[in-house]
């Protein structure tokens, strides 16, 4: 029997991927397991602010990737997950299902199709001397050396932001044109892209309302936990909703400010996914659906449609 295709349910943040994955993995004659491809969904205990799928939502389907690495670990990065998540599909396949890849680190998605980009191994005297550098200053270096890094890089993102000046310094490449040429062949040919679009006023009015409604769940106090306990690294510290709620306990924010900064700093995150995002809508074959206004079951309907023209499964 031919393995079934590796789907990838892409779209922005708050945009109703993992409603959508959920119910492709549910009406597939092949019948789907979810792989997460999110930086932040990984740790455990960090499940409100990451918007990870929920036990309910793990019930009924199985989810794989999610909460595999403690939020103290900072060494946690894409090779290690590109290594679980080949994994994964193996192991989806092997079980007669179809493998559903629900992206939310674009990155992730990105050395999922066309492997990981060749670059120079780590400096540790470059990354020391950048390391002490603040976030002002590492993002004006970015820009200098690697704008295009610098739109989709989230600047809280240290990590990656010192990693592409290093590549840069090391190399005298920037780390997009690297990945640039990555990026020349055709990627997977088992993947099947679907992707999700939203309108920037329609998904920034998503994205408010869920950050009301992590509060509402109790992120405030899943952070204090998580803080208060010291179980965060560097890297987990400083994830979206993470970072500015831990401002506000340690008593540089009100609880409003830190919430309006979640906002403002998600919707300028999902103005960066747009530069990723179009480079996979670029790629043969790729299908994307208008998602706004639509009902869970038309965007489902259309979504096996499209993946599937004839016959359906």
């Amino acid at each position: 029997m031919v393995d079934a295709p590796v789907i990838l349910v892409l779209g922005p943040t708050a945009g109703g991927k993992t409603r959508l994955a959920i119910d492709l993995a549910q009406n597939l004659e092949r019948p789907g397991e979810c792989i997460v491809a999110d930086s932040m969904q990984v740790y455990r205990s960090m499940d409100i602010g990451t918007a990870s799928p929920t036990a309910a939502q793990r019930a009924e389907v199985p989810h794989h990737l999610v909460d595999v690495a403690d939020p103290a670990d900072d060494d946690f990065n894409v090779d290690r997950w590109l290594v679980l998540a080949d994994g994964a599909v193996r192991d989806v396949r092997d079980r007669g299902g179809t493998p559903i890849l629900v992206g939310g680190t674009n990155l992730y998605v990105q050395a999922f199709l066309h492997g990981l980009a060749e670059a120079p191994p780590p400096d540790p005297a470059i990354r020391a001397r950048l390391e002490a550098l603040d976030e002002a200053s590492l993002r004006a270096t970015l820009e200098a050396v690697d704008p295009e890094a610098a739109l989709r890089m989230h600047p809280s993102d240290r990590r990656r932001v010192i990693r592409a000046i290093e590549v840069h310094e090391t190399t005298g490449t920037a780390l997009s044109d690297l990945q640039g040429q990555w990026t020349t062949d055709g990627g997977r040919p088992d993947a099947r892209i679907l992707g999700l679009s939203w309108s920037v006023p329609a998904i920034n009015r998503r994205i408010n309302d869920r950050v009301r409604r992590m509060i509402d769940e109790g992120l405030l106090e899943e952070v204090r936990a998580l803080h208060a306990g010291g179980r965060l690294g560097r890297q987990a510290a400083a994830a979206l909703g993470y970072r500015q709620l831990i401002e506000h306990l340690e008593g540089r924010a009100t609880l409003d400010e830190a919430i309006e900064q979640i906002k403002i700093r998600t919707r300028r995150f999902a103005k960066q996914q747009r530069s990723w995002l179009r480079r996979f809508e670029a790629r043969p074959g790729a299908c994307w659906i208008e998602a706004e206004g639509r009902s869970p079951e038309a965007l489902l309907a259309e979504s096996i449609d499209r993946l599937f023209p004839t016959p359906h499964p």
